[in-house]
């Protein structure tokens, strides 16, 4: 018993909630940012190319 592995993991035992954090981690990130863009960026501002088409087309 020399070798450095002490127990291993089969694939049916692996259980990765870290990496499942991380990514919902990730993706309230990018919530934010999006929500920080949206408020700030165009709120209040005048009509993007976006708006102008859309109001265009909904008359």
């Amino acid at each position: 018993m020399n070798s450095p592995v002490s127990r291993e993991i089969g694939h049916d035992e692996y259980d990765p909630w870290g990496t499942l954090a991380l990514i919902a981690l990730y993706f309230v990130a990018l919530v934010l940012m999006w929500l920080f863009t949206y408020f700030v960026e165009f709120v209040g501002n005048d009509l993007t190319v976006y708006g102008t088409v859309v109001s265009v087309i909904l008359g």
